[in-house]
């Protein structure tokens, strides 16, 4: 079955960074399209970023410029670079491959 395992969050200043990690088993890796979700204190998972299986990469407005996803098809990982984190990326980061989504990450910015 596919497993999705995420790391890397933390607790931040506002202004600081995190890399968040995600480690994908019991799926073909390369052939899918993955995605970063987050689910903020008002219980809303919302879109944050998206990689297809092609490296073509999509972002939520609210991140475009500050957040960078990308793959390592050979480590079947998916990373998310989060730069110049706001308050407001306080959440659970989530990432997910078809309807499957790991257990999350949590990202404190104070």
């Amino acid at each position: 079955h596919v497993q999705l395992v995420e790391s890397g969050g933390g607790s931040v200043q506002a202004g600081g960074s995190l890399r968040l990690s995600c480690t994908a088993s019991g799926v073909t890796f390369d052939d899918h399209d993955m995605a970063w979700y987050r689910q903020g204190s008002g219980n809303e998972c919302e879109f944050v970023s998206s990689i297809s299986s092609d490296g073509d990469t999509d972002y939520a407005d609210f991140v475009k410029g500050r957040f960078t996803v990308s793959r390592d098809n050979a480590r079947n990982t998916l990373y998310l670079q989060l730069n110049m984190l706001k308050t407001e990326d306080t959440g659970m980061y989530y990432c997910s491959v078809g309807s499957t989504k790991g257990q999350g990450t949590q990202v404190t910015v104070s």
